[in-house]
């Protein structure tokens, strides 16, 4: 589930046909985690021949938040006509389609129960093998897509709307959690930093081109803590923070309690100014659980995944940590950053040639830690 940077209703990412490598298996990848009906045909572990996604803000930003029951009914209009456009798109038909990959953990249940039941529809009727993906395994995967695998052992950082975690990995199939967000995810932290700045939605891009104008150290607000867990995360604190910044600290008590100014009243440089230094703390404890984490272990790669690695300035301050740490960084391209269903394929890939595939009793699931590794 993701905080959405730079996206339109609908990205493609094509394959010419007669650069198809015949031993490489075509996967359809379904995603309805969140709020993108998404589909897409991988040829192997990283050859994309279409991606298509199809996003939802126009029917959430009116309650600048993602709202379950209404994302559920559009993955139920609108995935069939993605998956058929990509299928179009990568110039093949279904019968030509070796294996159907759907995300059907974790997320919100009922748009995970749409691409769960569509993925095994087809496969039931193709005659075809059905292959679940883990959402958050499948964005660590990203930085594969049309590029060279990743070298692991690898230090992997998600940070989405819904999730902010450290995992070491030993390959693409398993990871192992070194830290985690304590209460809420920096995505959601963005989105809730743009409502109280009336900055708009979503809420990732939106503070991003805000505080293209103001000063990061313009405001001193806290780059949070998150206990005795060096590699933790917490956002909790840094939210109430930016809210007593923007509307002053509340006036009487209990049901009386009023803020003593609205966000109508700053200008757009104090605007500015405090999306500002919301971006460069949220980064700045992102930044520190990297560090830490990277003291526990070796690694070859620093990977990332997940919607709010479309930041630039994020995708900037990992860069200088990889490079100061000889690390070699792997971020996905900006339209893979966000949820899409290439990732899911790309991933399936691997578990069909581990043989790792399902059967029709796959179940959604809107909770399901990663699989540690085997051994």
């Amino acid at each position: 589930m993701d905080s959405n940077w730079n996206q339109s209703p609908s990205t493609r990412m094509t394959r010419p046909d007669d650069l198809r490598d015949v031993t490489m298996p075509l996967i359809l990848g379904i995603e309805t985690s969140c709020d993108e009906s998404a589909a897409a045909v991988v040829e192997g572990p990283d050859a994309v021949r279409s991606s298509i996604v199809a996003t939802q803000h126009d029917l959430h930003e009116r309650f600048a938040g993602v709202v379950p029951e209404i994302a559920s009914r559009a993955h139920a209009a609108r995935t069939l006509p993605v998956i058929d456009e990509a299928i179009r798109e990568a110039g093949i038909e279904l019968k030509d389609l070796d294996a159907v990959a759907v995300g059907h953990t974790p997320g919100l249940i009922g748009s995970l129960l749409v691409g769960v039941s569509t993925a095994k529809s087809l496969a039931w009727s193709l005659d075809i093998p059905i292959i679940g993906v883990h959402h958050l395994l499948a964005h660590l995967h990203a930085p594969a897509l049309d590029d060279d695998p990743i070298e692991f052992p690898a230090l992997s950082l998600i940070a989405s709307g819904g999730h902010t975690a450290l995992y070491r990995q030993m390959d693409s199939l398993s990871a192992t959690r070194v830290g985690s967000t304590i209460d809420d995810a920096v995505g959601e932290a963005f989105d809730k930093a743009a409502t109280m700045l009336d900055a708009g939605y979503p809420g990732g891009p939106a503070i991003e081109r805000l505080a293209v104008s103001g000063d990061p150290n313009a405001i001193d607000l806290p780059i949070p803590k998150a206990g005795q867990n060096r590699c933790d995360f917490s956002y909790a604190g840094l939210k109430t923070a930016l809210l007593y910044a923007v509307r002053g600290h509340p006036v009487g008590r209990g049901r009386a309690a009023r803020f003593p100014r609205a966000v109508s009243e700053l200008t757009h440089e104090a605007r500015a100014d405090l999306a500002a230094s919301f971006q460069r703390c949220a980064i700045a404890a992102l930044m520190r659980g990297v560090a830490a984490a990277a003291t526990e272990g070796q690694f070859r790669s620093l990977c990332a995944g997940g919607g709010v690695l479309a930041n630039s300035e994020l995708r900037r301050q990992l860069g200088t940590f990889a490079e100061s740490h000889g690390l070699k960084l792997r971020v996905p391209p900006l339209r893979y950053c966000v949820d899409n269903a290439a990732m899911i394929a790309g991933l399936a890939a691997i578990r069909l040639q581990a043989g790792l595939v399902d059967d029709l009793e796959l179940q959604a699931s809107p909770r399901q830690p990663i699989a540690p590794p085997v051994g």
